[in-house]
């Protein structure tokens, strides 16, 4: 029998975390303890703590018993209100719930091998405006604040002497489906799409002019899962930092028809509108498509994120990682990303969850 492996994830029915949990049970030899502030049911070789990271003291007794622990998967994130570029907002709760989290696994497990920090493109100042691209993860970092750099700064002061190390993952616009947590692209255009066609409109793309035509990126939730469990157990990946996206570039121009077909709809002009105002109001709405359609009873709020979408949709500017460092350390996969869109859109018809 091979040796067994405990995994705490961090964030675990956030739409990496969920993931990962699923990924690493699937693979043999590994048991999974998922950590979060909501709570969710034990299954097989899987049980569930539900704490709030903030607090210390409940973040030390919460995880103060995972004396088995050997790696951990951080992919908890505390939002701010505001533009993506108002980091300094965020800043300290998202360092603390790493802090206390970290902290007490470290404390409490001698067995921890690994921590697998979640970043992302915005440490390359990709919210901010035109980067360098393609973004390699040896470009230095943009003026701070980022509270990626204080997560890194802190995980790494704290690792230095210590039995285990820790490799960190920059994906960008995470494409997946975790309800009540709707930081994730694919089901805001699922949902904008679906609205659109009740109301007899086409599908106009929401966003910049420039928006429209730049050069995108995107990493879908299933392949950023295969790539944490190969950073977990990759022994050279220690203390590395490595870009992980589909592997591929896009323009919104080409894919939208492909989007619009999804849903059998006709392409409209584009129209640079703000989704989180035009969006407030369809509440009743999709609460009147849900009995309709008898979609799965999702409540609208916790179905999207639109200044997440707002955010996506309105770079105007490239958005591109180069991933060549990943291929050099050995994780070969990558995905389609046209083709997972209307993979993820069909399949979220399929599941009744838009019409």
């Amino acid at each position: 029998m091979g040796e067994r492996k405990q995994a705490v994830v961090i964030g675990a029915l956030g739409v990496i975390g969920r993931y990962i949990v699923e990924r690493l049970l699937r693979e043999d030899g590994w048991s999974v303890v998922g950590v979060s502030r909501r709570a969710a049911d034990a299954a097989p070789r899987y049980r569930h703590v539900c704490v709030d990271l903030l607090d210390s003291r409940a973040a030390a007794a919460g995880l103060g018993d995972l004396s088995e622990a050997t790696h951990i998967f951080y992919a908890a994130f505390q939002p701010a209100a505001g533009a993506a570029a108002g980091y300094a907002a965020n800043i300290a709760p998202n360092r603390d719930m790493l802090v206390n989290a970290v902290t007490a696994i470290d404390a409490a497990s001698r067995a921890l091998r690994r921590v697998v920090l979640v970043t992302g493109t915005k440490y390359y100042g990709a919210h901010l405006g035109p980067f360098k691209t393609p973004a390699r993860e040896s470009d230095p970092r943009h003026r701070p604040p980022n509270y990626y750099f204080d997560q890194i700064d802190w995980l790494t002061g704290f690792q230095r002497g210590k039995r285990w190390d820790f490799v960190e993952l920059r994906p960008q616009t995470l494409c997946g489906f975790a309800p009540g947590t709707p930081m994730s692209l694919a089901p805001a255009i699922a949902v904008y799409a679906a609205l659109s066609k009740e109301l007899g409109l086409p599908l106009r793309f929401p966003g910049k002019p420039g928006a429209y035509t730049s050069i995108y990126q995107v990493t879908e939730s299933a392949h950023f899962a295969n790539a944490a469990l190969w950073a977990a157990v990759e022994p050279r990946c220690g203390r590395e930092a490595f870009n992980i996206t589909n592997g591929d570039y896009f323009r919104w121009k080409n894919l939208w028809p492909k989007l619009a077909a999804v849903f059998d709809m006709p392409v409209g002009e584009p129209q640079a509108i703000s989704l989180t105002e035009h969006m407030a109001d369809k509440e009743p709405l999709w609460r009147a498509m849900t009995a309709k359609y008898r979609l799965e009873p999702h409540a609208y709020g916790q179905l999207v994120a639109w200044p997440f979408a707002d955010y996506v949709f309105g770079c105007d500017w490239d958005v591109m990682s180069d991933t060549t460092k990943s291929r050099q350390f050995g994780f070969h996969d990558v995905v389609d990303s046209e083709a997972m869109f209307v993979r993820l859109l069909g399949r979220f018809r399929q599941e009744r969850i838009v019409p």
